[in-house]
């Protein structure tokens, strides 16, 4: 096991990479550690689990949900766990996101530890200490900044993830690329979810390079007054079209980078072939580039979002591959690009 120490104003996180999840006893007593784990990673990694007491949720966006939170919170005190306790999150985006909140909320605050399982997470949705559910249609409404002890990458949960999950998960690779590593974006334009997948070493240094690059930016910008607004890049109206349509996350932004990049094309000249490019390289990866939308409903859906101020959201652009930028754009524009150029 590798570690890296990042320090945040509020403490410090261990990354942890080539690491198993039994290493997380170097944290924290093995009796002092609850696992919160979805019912599919359970059941495909039971001998991981022996020993811990576990408390297994339905994975799955829709499950992603205040009343999800309730019944952990009372499976958490009849467990008897107080404060001298670790909760650890064992697998995807929804299940560090919920764990991060219980975490954050009950008894006013335990330690937390996370091991994303997916790509997804891995890259994306286990960094950064933002957390919570989602209300209704819209995505994570409630939730808190609760920081993991650490959080610890076992590769071996990727031998067991489903062709459909790394798909899902090179979306948020192919955004950091967009806005922050033009060289990691001609690379991944090389190569095939196929390489990765059966190239533990190389999918371990993407995985590591993404992290660090999340990371970064999270340390410079902790409570998202400005670069760290990049990381939104497709995740505007990506996050609408998931909830309206019931997609994917990783699909959902796809569509939404591909409207981001028209609308940086149509008022922030992103030139059309680097456009072509991105388009060329999510379908490589087999992510969807297109969805038939009612832009209405996508609209409403925005006005509820959590970047909005007044009459404004701030909206992730290209000026290049490799160089996003926070545009603060009104919805009136918004609602004109969208009859103009979607």
């Amino acid at each position: 096991m590798r570690v890296t120490e990042i320090d945040f104003s509020d403490g410090k996180v261990s990354i942890c990479y080539d690491a198993s999840l039994s290493e997380m006893t170097n944290f924290q007593n093995k009796e002092k550690i609850v696992i919160i784990t979805d019912e599919t990673i359970f059941d495909l990694h039971k001998e991981k689990f022996e020993g811990y007491p576990v408390i297994k949720i339905r994975g799955g966006e829709k499950n992603k949900k205040q009343s999800s939170v309730d019944d952990i919170i009372d499976q958490l005190l009849e467990m008897d766990i107080d404060k001298t306790w670790l909760i650890a999150g064992v697998g995807g985006g929804v299940v560090t996101d919920i764990t991060g909140y219980v975490a954050g909320i009950y008894k006013r605050g335990i330690k937390l530890g996370l091991v994303p399982t997916t790509i997804l997470g891995m890259t994306d949705a286990a960094i950064g200490g933002k957390n919570g559910v989602n209300v209704g249609m819209y995505k994570n409404m409630v939730g808190t900044t609760h920081r993991p002890q650490f959080i610890l990458y076992d590769f071996s949960f990727l031998e067991t993830l489903p062709a459909e999950e790394w798909i899902n998960g090179f979306a948020e690779i192919i955004k950091h690329a967009c806005i922050k590593d033009a060289e990691m974006f001609e690379e991944l334009s090389t190569r095939s979810i196929e390489y990765y997948r059966e190239n533990r070493s190389a999918v371990a240094l993407l995985v590591e390079k993404n992290a660090a690059l999340k990371i970064s930016v999270v340390v410079n910008d902790e409570h998202e007054t400005g670069e760290r607004f990049l990381l939104n890049f497709g995740h505007t109206f990506g996050h609408a079209i998931e909830n309206l349509y019931d997609l994917p996350h990783g699909y959902a932004i796809s569509i939404g980078m591909v409207m981001a990049a028209k609308i940086s094309e149509e008022i922030n000249n992103f030139d059309s072939v680097s456009k072509e490019k991105l388009i060329k390289l999510l379908q490589q990866y087999g992510l969807p580039v297109s969805h038939k939308i009612d832009h209405k409903k996508v609209l409403a859906l925005l006005k509820k979002d959590k970047k909005r101020s007044g009459d404004f959201i701030n909206f992730i652009l290209l000026n290049s591959i490799g160089e996003g930028v926070v545009r603060q754009l009104s919805f009136n524009n918004i609602e004109a690009l969208q009859d103009q150029t979607l």
